[in-house]
């Protein structure tokens, strides 16, 4: 068994209509999930799975959806070739909600422009919620959009991060085309 807490306000998004993100991430896995609306608590009853991957890949679901993806997004977690990281902004600026806004308007850009850039040039997913940054993406760019990430948030300049995102994915992509 595993026990999980997200936002209230995403337990919805979870169930989905008439249940149906809910079923489908039981009809996949073949795990139950217990959800606490009045809560926000989610219990995964794994104790039957032949797969402990399953148990990660679900945990991995809610927690993308609880950080405000998309269930269509989410469900990329079942892909093995793709992998979930969350960055808690308390980390670079302790809990001031101003310092906070300010490293989340970083990463969002003028009219969502850094979000986007960053999302086509490693082909991921960025969702902004509450105090946190969080990216869907596949495992070949998982480091470099996570390196990208963190130079932002600790006040690297936007031009410097695209550079620098830019040349580890041309890098990247030469070397999956040489082997």
């Amino acid at each position: 068994m595993k026990y999980l807490k997200i936002p209230m306000e995403r337990i919805g998004v979870l169930i989905g209509h008439n249940g149906e993100v809910k079923e489908k991430i039981e009809k996949i896995t073949k795990i139950k999930i217990n959800i606490d609306s009045k809560l926000g608590e989610i219990i995964i009853d794994d104790h039957n799975s032949d797969d402990p991957l399953k148990s990660i890949k679900i945990q991995n679901i809610i927690l993308a959806i609880g950080r405000g993806f998309s269930p269509d997004k989410a469900f990329l977690l079942l892909n093995n070739d793709y992998e979930f990281y969350i960055f808690d902004l308390r980390d670079y600026v302790g809990n001031k909600e101003n310092h906070i806004k300010r490293l989340k308007s970083r990463i969002i850009g003028k009219n969502g422009k850094t979000k986007r850039v960053i999302e086509s040039l490693t082909d991921s997913y960025l969702s902004i919620y509450g105090h946190t940054v969080s990216f869907i993406t596949n495992i070949y760019n998982f480091e470099i959009i996570k390196r990208g990430i963190d130079k932002l948030l600790s006040g690297n300049k936007h031009a410097s991060v695209y550079k620098y995102i830019e040349t580890n994915m041309k890098k990247l992509k030469n070397n999956i085309y040489d082997i």
